[in-house]
């Protein structure tokens, strides 16, 4: 994807002529944006290529990167997927109150260390909140900015459709923050049997929809593609977008923080009320439930008390469960791939994807 960055690039690059022409006190901004979208594994910028590629290679046999296609459009609507990825992310830190992000001060953190050291008035912590909301709030009108310019290469009707999916994501993954949020704070007043399917729903719009069905569905659009490719891709990216998160919750539990960039059991310190956590509780004994829920949601965990969390929930069989659902919904994406009416290199790289994005070890 050395093509979305060399986008983002110049894209930052005019950024930055216009904050340093009204400020040069702007430069943190610019700096913070940069670091942020300096790496990631870019996987719905992937997805949304790939998406595009599905509809618009012209031949079974196409080499997509052989340089025939005009790929402007395409990669700038993934350049500003990734714009859009790095707002939320700014903005789920600190409604997390995370103090990493891929093995970095998060960027709340970051502006709180930078108020704290040239000795500002006033409250770090709160100007450091303030500013990275700022940060977001800029990166997600930045990313409209970008996103037009790429819809810009599309037809007018390819243009309109695209223009509706993404505002949709947008629409769908705020309303999923705001559900995962939700049930941190509320789940006591649910009914039990509620548990499973809300945190089930949270999965589909906080994360499934927009880190694979959306950007498939975003890229297919900007090519023109009919109604059985979009509905095709979609019957492949929500089972893989699920399949995606649960590994992530995984993760969220289980990762190396060396990896993952994130403490260890950075989730059970969140208190994130995950499918796992849900079957968790489901084929805990009542003790052990009770504890969890007692300790679930602790910022102070210690290392002692985070090893045994993992290992009650472990012990539970929730882990196998969530594998083998994992592995179910990875399976029905791929079967909904072998018959789809899209290029077969796109296919191939689909399938190929499936597999990275749901064994990834962060």
């Amino acid at each position: 994807m050395d093509l979305v960055q060399q986008r983002i690039d110049s894209f930052l690059d005019e950024r930055s002529t216009e904050l340093a022409a009204v400020s040069p006190d702007l430069d943190v901004l610019d700096a913070a944006a940069r670091g942020l979208l300096a790496g990631g594994k870019r996987f719905r910028a992937l997805f949304c290529y790939w998406g595009w590629q599905s509809v618009a290679a012209r031949a079974e046999d196409f080499d997509p990167l052989g340089g025939e296609q005009d790929v402007t459009g395409v990669v700038s609507v993934a350049a500003a997927l990734e714009l859009f990825h790095a707002a939320a992310l700014v903005h789920d830190d600190i409604m997390d109150n995370s103090d990493l992000r891929r093995g970095e001060p998060s960027l709340h953190r970051r502006f709180q260390t930078l108020h704290r050291d040239r000795g500002w008035s006033g409250d770090a912590a709160g100007y450091g909140e303030a500013a990275a909301l700022l940060l977001g709030d800029l990166l997600l009108g930045w990313s409209d900015g970008l996103f037009e310019q790429g819809l810009g290469h599309a037809l007018p009707d390819a243009a309109a459709a695209t223009r509706a999916e993404f505002g949709r994501m947008r629409t769908e993954v705020m309303l999923g923050q705001y559900l995962d949020m939700l049930e941190e704070h509320s789940w006591r007043g649910r009914a039990e049997a509620e548990l499973l399917s809300r945190a089930h729903r949270v999965v589909v719009y906080k994360s499934a929809k927009y880190s694979v069905e959306a950007p498939l569905a975003l890229g297919a659009s900007l090519a023109g593609g009919s109604l059985a490719q979009l509905a095709a891709l979609r019957e492949f990216g929500l089972p893989l977008g699920v399949a995606f998160q649960l590994r992530d919750d995984l993760l969220g539990v289980f990762g190396d923080p060396a990896v993952t960039g994130k403490p260890a059991g950075d989730d059970l310190r969140e208190g994130k009320r995950t499918v796992l956590i849900a079957l968790a509780r489901q084929l805990l004994p009542g003790s052990a439930a009770r504890l969890l829920d007692e300790l679930l949601g602790d910022p102070a965990l210690e290392p002692e008390q985070i090893a045994m969390l993992q290992a009650s929930i472990r012990d539970s069989g929730a882990v196998d469960q969530v594998e083998r659902i994992i592995a179910r919904n990875v399976q029905v994406a791929t079967d909904a791939l072998q018959q789809a009416p899209i290029a077969r290199s796109a296919r191939d790289q689909l399938t190929s994807l499936a597999d990275t994005v749901t064994r990834r070890q962060s």
